[in-house]
């Protein structure tokens, strides 16, 4: 496919039969673009393309959770098979990333995601014609492989179109899909008929135009051996990253924890505390969490990465202890706010947490960097939400569990706090252009 070499650390030479549009980067990256034969799209269209993967794949792992309700009043199943059909999920993320999150790297960005596109896509259909809670398990594993698979391709694709930018962008669109995914689903649940069929059905036509544009992309990479290797589960963190990824995966792992509490019990939080039984409530909150972190990262986008993770940890202790005053007293507006206090932790925390590891990674480790702080993150949504659905139904219920929840919450960013203080501030990646902070 390519005529190009690549010496790891150093610039490939382009041959002459590639064309202009096939540069590796606007940043000056060292990973040199593929030549490639007929139109593709120019390099700021498809950094679009990219973050849209991302969106439409997290909105479809967000669109469930409006259903769970739906779902529930049908199949008869109890809150701890909620939490489990979000915890599997994880799993099934987690598993992609370590196997498939390096495979990009080795054949190419463009095939992996065609294949992530086919199976979130087959994944869809499962989901469509489920008519029970194994066919919703089934439906969401296949969602999760495709997921891993493709959000290592995905941000390491943008970081080579555009390193800054691509850093940015990695932080944001994750917030945007969510928060799409959650609300959309709700209305399509509260207002139009067939719910459980009609919201996958619109997402699977989504796939089906972003692989059209996939086929039209510009391959930043080069074909290198070692693919069938790459698939072998290896935790591996080049040096240059090691002392910064100590201090982000704590911070990682708290907001994703938060994310995991409000993606499986928020909904039914909501419902309890508003009298509502709308599932556009339900999907309304988790909107609200992820909206405000999408965009509390665009505002903070040019503040300096150890601002950006203080102003995470701050803000997520300070919304979570809001949340659970609030649901003491039975207070829906105290809940809605505290739920957009922490959404600025979650933006502000995961956006940090890249952005202290990622420029440090060299090209051609980006994928399989981002992937394993794509591991810290799942791992903190997947495995406190399965414990929490189990508190629900065998030790003292929703409210119960969520505001013990909340404490481990508080707890864990106070551990995480400890430990970027305790990184200095030498350790913090900091982005072309972006000012120091030196109150700090």
């Amino acid at each position: 496919m390519t005529n190009l070499s690549v010496v790891p650390g150093s610039t490939p030479a382009r041959t002459p039969d590639a064309a202009p549009s096939d540069a590796a980067s606007t940043s000056g990256s060292d990973v040199a673009a593929a030549p490639v034969r007929g139109r593709r799209l120019p390099p700021n269209v498809a950094l679009y393309v990219l973050a849209s993967i991302t969106i439409s794949f997290l909105a479809s792992s967000s669109a469930p959770t409006p259903l769970y309700a739906v779902y529930q009043a049908e199949w008869g199943f109890d809150p701890i098979t909620t939490t489990v059909v979000f915890g599997v999920y994880a799993v099934a993320v987690l598993f992609g990333l370590l196997t498939l999150g390096k495979l990009s790297d080795h054949v190419g960005r463009r095939p992996v995601l065609l294949a992530a596109l086919a199976v979130q896509a087959t994944s869809m259909i499962v989901f469509a014609t489920a008519d029970g809670v194994p066919g919703l398990m089934v439906g969401r594993i296949v969602q999760g492989l495709a997921t891993g698979a493709a959000l290592g391709a995905i941000g390491a694709g943008m970081m080579d179109i555009d390193r800054p930018r691509g850093t940015i962008t990695n932080a944001v669109v994750p917030g945007i899909g969510t928060a799409s995914g959650a609300l959309v689903s709700g209305l399509v649940v509260q207002f139009l008929p067939a719910p459980t069929r009609l919201v996958y059905l619109g997402l699977l036509a989504v796939f089906v135009l972003q692989a059209v544009a996939v086929a039209l992309l510009a391959e930043t990479v080069t074909r290198k051996p070692g693919a069938l290797a790459s698939l072998a589960p290896e935790i591996k963190l080049p040096r240059a990253v090691r002392r910064p990824m100590l201090v982000a995966a704590p911070v990682l792992f708290a907001v994703w924890a938060l994310a995991g509490l409000y993606g499986s019990l928020g909904p039914s939080l909501a419902r309890q505390l508003t009298g509502s039984s709308s599932e556009v409530i339900g999907g309304l909150i988790l909107f609200v969490l992820a909206g405000v972190a999408a965009v509390s990262v665009l505002i903070l986008r040019k503040a300096a990465t150890r601002t950006v993770m203080l102003t995470g940890i701050l803000a997520l202790i300070a919304g979570v202890t809001l949340t659970l005053v609030s649901i003491r007293d039975s207070s829906p507006t105290g809940f809605f706010v505290g739920t957009a206090i922490a959404g600025v932790g979650f933006g502000s925390g995961f956006q940090g947490g890249i952005r202290t590891v990622m420029p440090l990674a060299r090209p051609h480790e980006s994928s399989g960097v981002l992937s394993l702080l794509f591991v810290v993150s799942y791992l903190g949504m997947g495995v406190p939400t399965v414990i929490a659905g189990f508190l629900v139904v065998h030790a003292g219920g929703l409210t119960t569990t969520a505001q013990e929840y909340g404490v481990a919450l508080i707890v864990l960013a106070a551990f995480a706090l400890l430990g970027l203080l305790r990184g200095g501030r030498d350790r913090a990646a900091v982005l072309p252009g972006e000012q120091v902070d030196g109150n700090v």
